[in-house]
């Protein structure tokens, strides 16, 4: 890729990565309630989802969604549903990560588990393919070799992803220490919850 058109694809990606979405609000939630450290594989399962996504739409599987819409409506409804699904969580979520019950603690999720939810975030929203498959040709130079500049780009994307989700986590870090109370806990765990709700609706609303 020409410098001057990277610059400019490193600074749009900026804006995109660090704007608000339900892969971001994950990662904190999780750094939140979890600590950094489960956070990380969050982090990673969603940046899976983002750098599958992005190949994906490279491959060209976006066109294909755009020329079956049914296909891209069906899988519209599950994202959402998902999310909405995490908001109910979220929502009724314990004011700890670990509670006691009987003679022990509720065990926390597993790693695999951890890695996995976050994965089904970044995965879930089929309008990341769209908008990928829309966005990186803006800036392919057709006389250079295109799978090299697609492989530069989701390189460039998939680094500034995950810069933005440690800025989160970290945030989400801060977050807790104001939160070790119950009630703060509980009215984070409610607003949370309600935010993806919205994403879910969000997603199901839209026509695009």
């Amino acid at each position: 890729m020409a410098l001057h058109t990277w610059w400019l694809f490193v600074v749009t990606v900026f804006f995109i990565s660090i704007s608000p979405g339900p892969n971001m609000l994950h990662v904190m939630t999780r750094s939140v309630t979890l600590g950094f450290g489960r956070a990380m594989l969050a982090m990673s399962g969603c940046f899976l989802a983002v750098l599958t996504l992005l190949s994906l739409s490279a491959a060209g599987l976006s066109a294909v969604l755009v020329a079956m819409p049914q296909v891209f409506t069906a899988l519209k409804i599950v994202g959402a549903a998902y999310l909405l699904y995490l908001g109910y969580k979220s929502w009724t979520a314990k004011e700890s990560p670990v509670d006691m019950v009987g003679d022990g603690p509720v065990a926390l999720p597993s790693p695999l588990g951890l890695f996995r939810t976050g994965f089904l975030i970044g995965i879930s929203n089929p309008k990341a393919l769209l908008f990928a498959g829309a966005f990186l040709p803006q800036f392919i130079d057709p006389a250079r070799p295109k799978a090299a500049q697609f492989a530069v780009m989701v390189a460039t994307f998939g680094v500034i992803e995950m810069t933005s989700y440690l800025l989160y986590a970290l945030g989400g870090r801060s977050v807790a220490r104001w939160l070790e109370k119950p009630s703060p806990r509980k009215i984070f765990n409610r607003v949370t919850g309600a935010i993806f709700v919205a994403f879910g609706v969000a997603m199901v609303g839209s026509r695009v």
